[in-house]
């Protein structure tokens, strides 16, 4: 077990101490405490659930020593070392002779942080240290021991003080002295700039707020989640709307150019008459959509904000999908927690209300949708935004919906796309009587998208550059971290790749974080204290505490995909991007010793037989296993596969992996695609975290939990890891933006850039290039009577490695 911990403050003495007085754990005279009578009013304190009088057999249950429980223990004249790790290790809640020895705690076989004493025995002052040590040292349960304490009720007293100073800041992170059983929860209707359903008024935008009580008098941050998905889905409709990707890859009209340039028509209305009163909101709201990082903030003095935003549930407009309308209607809601914009107590406009609780320092979370409206608002520059926390999003919705001038679904989602999202965050719908008054508009505007987003050439057009928030990264002001999963074949980690790449050189500060998993969160990890990243983090960007929050959170971390609960630290991603590798192709082989490739042709096919067609529309996985099985492939024609020799060391890929090849088609058409794997017959990290205990991890005092989670080795070897891939039309084969004809059987030279990685490799893997067509689970399937040739001899594989 590795307890990693990424958002420890370093402290001095003095500032432990003070910190120590200030949550109450140590009174003022603590130095005239003798060291035994030190362990044991520490002891007590960390059993704030019990009842002084009545703590005697919680100290009973603890093992002091070999002989001694620690209430035994308290009674020597003085406190070894060795005791003091015994408890340590304890009330971290490790076992004694499982995880580590009595006699020998130092020897514990899990991996974390605990002090280091000059003596075998302590003093009193040594014991204040240690016990410091312990509140910011995390449990088993993956949270901080102060965090397990404020679940068991540590913090009551002081929430209940009206002295309490709030925020209260302990090791550079707020703490939960705020009142969970009090929370606030009102709707407010702000009015955007914009009028996106044409109607000639100012679009309403329904936002809901949960909110300390204590911050009716004391202003606090707000975190701010836009998202489109919590007013509800039409899954239904979104499904019949879904596009059949069971059709033929067409010859596209030739073009040097596909962006025209036309300019953003953004809606205006004027304001509405000012409203004769200003009042409270009136409206409450019961359960709706949460996020459990927001949740963990919310005892810690964070008002949580949540808007769906155009064209949802209770909200005016329509959906336009990531353009700049949805934009607007973003950080409108930013403008009003800025006192900037107005808000309404309702849809009748009667009351305007202010949001006179927030401190103007607000910030962004959420995942997927939710992180891209994040990052989409921080390109605006909007004042009030000081930092997004931004995970899996998408930073360019042309990389969400197509690849290389292809249509290609996002993973596990085919035939989805602009305008079936649009429908399925449609919300506004399920208002019928409200729906009504714009139904025709709607229809009118769902066919803009349809037509707009051009699935039939899978272009790169005014539709998508206007989509793509890359381009407005100059107004960026905001610091931004960034969350994504290596194995994110949903947003693709190109997505935070180019973003990242194109932030470096702006003046801001930014964090990236890449773990081994798809399309999740990660704030239950055992082996990342995230949370406590984030606090720190928040800490910093919300409540101005200089905590150092900017130069102790590493730049780049990247979760391992070999060793579980590890992670590595790094400046930048990718770390060295001069240092690269390549492999040339032979027949069936990649070579890294500088061998010349040989001068051969080699083809493979595209169409399959229908029955086997079908199978694999239906049985993606399936297809995917025997794409990707070395020796006696039912896929053997359909593909060329090229394994390298088994590795001698350790190689850890780390970028853009680029494919190079010669290639010719029988038609006047073509699409490649390309996957690297990690071959072999090894144990490997399980593709989704295991849940290692069920509500273990707490938010508050009582108040909500959630799972602790890890990734955790697979019990059986597995043959192969997919590492990366990519896709691209032969038509698009020299720039994204500049469609060129393809000739029957003349040869082609393309360079494809993959998927970005940072991927492990030991020794004894190997690698393994499959180069192919049809994608059944991203691309379009047409099943067409295409054969493609690939001269071996200008064909390459360049690795970018460290």
């Amino acid at each position: 077990m590795k307890l990693n911990q990424f958002a420890r403050q370093p402290r001095t003495v003095a500032q432990e101490i003070q910190e120590l007085q200030t949550i109450k754990f140590i009174p003022s005279n603590w130095s005239k405490w003798q060291p035994n009578q030190a362990l044991e009013k520490l002891l007590i304190k960390s059993f704030p659930e019990v009842i002084a009088d009545c703590v005697f057999e919680k100290l009973t249950n603890l093992a002091a020593t070999t002989k001694q429980n620690a209430a035994q223990y308290c009674q020597n004249d003085s406190v070894s070392a060795t005791a003091f790790y015994n408890l340590y290790f304890q009330l971290l809640g490790f076992q004694p002779e499982q995880d580590f020895s009595l006699a020998e705690p130092q020897k514990i076989k899990a991996s974390l942080t605990y002090p280091q004493f000059e003596h075998t025995i302590l003093t009193t002052a040594d014991l204040i240290h240690g016990w410091y040590q312990l509140l910011i040292a995390r449990t088993t349960n993956g949270q901080t021991f102060l965090d397990e304490l404020t679940a068991r009720g540590y913090f009551q007293a002081l929430v209940e003080d009206p002295q309490t100073p709030r925020p209260l800041i302990f090791n550079g992170k707020a703490q939960a002295v705020f009142d969970t059983r009090k929370l606030i929860h009102e709707v407010v209707y702000v009015e955007s700039d914009q009028d996106s359903d044409h109607d000639g008024q100012r679009d309403l935008l329904k936002a809901e707020i949960i909110r300390p009580a204590e911050s009716n008098s004391l202003p606090v941050p707000a975190l701010y989640t836009a998202s489109p998905y919590n007013q509800g889905t039409n899954d239904r409709l979104g499904s019949q709307l879904t596009h059949n990707v069971n059709v033929p890859l067409t010859v596209k009209k030739t073009q040097s150019q596909t962006v025209a340039g036309n300019p953003v028509q953004l809606t205006q209305a004027p304001a509405r008459p000012d409203p004769q009163s200003n009042q409270a909101p009136q409206e409450s709201f019961g359960a709706s959509f949460n996020y459990r990082l927001n949740d963990y903030f919310l005892a810690r003095g964070f008002a949580v904000v949540y808007a769906a935003g155009i064209g949802t549930k209770d909200s005016q407009g329509l959906r336009t999908c990531g353009d700049p309308e949805e934009t607007r209607s973003t950080t409108a809601i930013i403008e009003w927690l800025d006192q900037k914009r107005r808000a309404f107590t309702s849809p009748q406009v009667q009351h305007t209300t202010t949001a006179s609780w927030c401190n103007q320092h607000i910030a962004m979370t959420g995942r997927s949708y939710l992180g891209t409206l994040a990052i989409a608002a921080a390109t605006t520059g909007v004042s009030g935004l000081k930092t997004i926390i931004s995970e899996a999003a998408i930073s360019s919705w042309y990389d969400y919906y197509r690849e290389h001038g292809l249509v290609v679904a996002p993973g596990g989602f085919p035939g989805e796309d602009s305008d079936v999202l649009a429908v399925e965050t449609y919300s506004q719908q399920q208002n019928y009587g409200q729906y009504l008054k714009v139904k025709k508009t709607w229809h009118q505007q769902l066919q803009s998208l349809t037509h707009g987003q051009e699935r039939s050439t899978g272009n790169y057009t005014d539709f998508w550059e206007h989509r793509n928030y890359r381009h407005q990264l100059e107004q960026v002001q905001a610091d931004i971290i960034m969350v994504h999963g290596l194995n994110d074949w949903n947003v693709k980690p190109k997505q935070v790749y180019k973003l990242w790449q194109r932030l470096q050189s702006l003046p801001i500060t930014t964090k990236l974080i890449l773990h081994q998993g798809p399309h999740i969160y990660i704030n239950n990890f055992r082996s990342l204290d995230f949370p406590e990243m984030m606090n720190l983090w928040l800490t910093y960007k919300l409540y101005d505490c200089d905590n150092q929050a900017a130069q102790i959170l590493p730049t780049v971390l990247i979760q391992d995909n070999v060793q579980t609960e590890t992670w590595h630290q790094q400046d930048s991603w990718p770390q060295n991007p001069q240092q690269t590798k390549s492999y040339t192709f032979q027949h069936h082989g990649l070579q890294d010793d500088g061998q010349v490739s040989i001068s051969e042709i080699e083809q493979f096919q595209d169409q399959l037989p229908p029955a086997k067609f079908q199978f694999y529309t239906h049985n993606l996985k399936q297809w995917e296993k025997d794409l990707s099985q070395v020796k006696a492939s039912p896929l053997e024609k359909n593909r060329l596969l090229y394994q390298s020799q088994p590795l001698k060391q350790d190689l850890i890929l780390d970028g853009r992996p680029e494919v190079r090849l010669r290639v010719a088609s029988n038609q006047n058409l073509g699409l490649i695609s390309v996957r690297l794997l990690d071959y072999g017959h090894y144990q490997r990290l399980g593709s989704l975290p295991q849940t290692l205990k069920t509500q273990a991890y707490d938010l508050g005092y009582h108040y909500q939990t959630e799972d602790l989670k890890e990734y955790q080795l697979n019990p059986q070897a597995t043959e192969y890891q997919l590492i990366t891939l990519g896709h691209l039309n032969l038509q698009n084969r020299q720039e994204l933006t500049r469609v060129d004809p393809v000739e029957a059987g003349k040869f082609y030279d393309l360079s494809l850039l993959l998927q970005p990685t940072h991927y492990h490799l030991t020794p004894g893997h190997k690698l393994v290039l499959i180069v192919y067509a049809t994608d059944f689970a991203m691309t379009i399937r047409g099943n067409q009577n295409l054969n493609y040739q690939i001269d071996l001899a200008h064909s390459q594989l360049i690795l970018p490695y460290y």
